[in-house]
């Protein structure tokens, strides 16, 4: 058996080989991955991260995948998802989730306790620690609005508290994305409010959500982040390229912001319909489309 194999069994950690990543993204795209290992506790993701450096195995860290296009020939080593870690508490008008909770979790929780400040995530479908890593928004409402700290895995294997000054939380970015560290779990700070109109901003948001984005399909929700001073699907809009496709892969008829994996799209499909996006755009409006879908796995 191989050491890493072993390794999990022996530790109860659960591990599978050769997982196939489309059934864990968002997209629905993406080849195997060598092992894919869910930790229950933070001592338990240590000793994952730990085996996998001591074996020279590199390793990626999961959420939700509801952000990311992974790679038609999968990712080599460790996919670590952090699924099992979710658990959620309320202190108050502070709710402290870990890093697998989902995001609606976490919206639900803060309208069954009367807090608010959280609905505009309602209907984000990612998980806590995702939507840290690239401080989530929609609606004017962003992450950096409600967190207040977060614990997180140093590279070398401390946990850390952090406040939300040292977080660097910007634009779909996070000093995560730069120090290596892996989310633990995070606290926001709510104020109270009636349930009744939380519930109902909740609703509205989500109706706004089905009513003008492509939910029916796989997607990663906005394919590229908003440029300065424009909107992405109003420029792809503009230039005729709604309902433009290749393969499988095709930009929606209901909102041109989303690529969406409308026929067993491959990751090579929804790139090449990126850069055909990109280009006209480039050409005919002068403003460079950058991806905020991710990019993951073997090239």
């Amino acid at each position: 058996m191989m050491p890493f194999l072993s390794f999990c069994k022996e530790k109860c950690i659960t591990v599978k080989q050769n997982e196939c990543m489309k059934n864990h993204t968002s997209f629905k795209i993406g080849g195997e991955c060598d092992y894919f290992v869910v930790p229950e506790n933070a001592e338990q993701l240590k000793a994952v991260i730990q085996k996998a450096s001591q074996l020279e195995m590199p390793y990626f860290i999961l959420g939700k995948g509801s952000n990311l296009l992974v790679s038609d020939q999968g990712i080599e080593g460790v996919v670590i998802s952090l699924c099992g870690l979710d658990n959620i508490t309320v202190n108050g008008q502070e709710i402290t989730a870990s890093a697998g909770v989902s995001v609606a979790s976490l919206c639900t929780t803060a309208l069954e306790n009367g807090l608010s400040g959280l609905e505009f995530a309602y209907g984000i479908p990612g998980s806590v620690g995702g939507g840290l890593y690239m401080n989530a928004g929609a609606y004017g409402g962003e992450f950096c609005d409600t967190v207040i700290r977060a614990e997180y895995l140093t590279k070398d294997g401390q946990i850390k508290e952090i406040g939300i000054k040292d977080m660097a939380l910007g634009y779909r970015t996070s000093v995560f994305k730069t120090n290596g560290g892996v989310i633990l779990s995070a606290t926001f700070r709510l104020e109270k409010g009636e349930k009744a109109e939380i519930k109902a901003k909740m609703d509205d948001f989500l109706n706004r959500r089905k009513t003008k984005q492509p939910l029916e399909y796989p997607s990663s929700g906005s394919t590229f982040k908003r440029p300065t001073g424009y909107f992405a699907g109003a420029l792809i809009e503009q230039n005729n390229l709604k309902g433009a496709s290749v393969g499988g892969a095709k930009v929606s008829e209901k909102h041109a912001g989303f690529v969406i994996n409308y026929n067993n799209a491959t990751a090579n499909d929804v790139k090449a319909l990126m850069v055909k996006i990109q280009k006209t755009v480039k050409e005919n409006n002068g403003v460079e489309l950058e991806p905020e879908v991710i990019f993951v796995g073997r090239k």
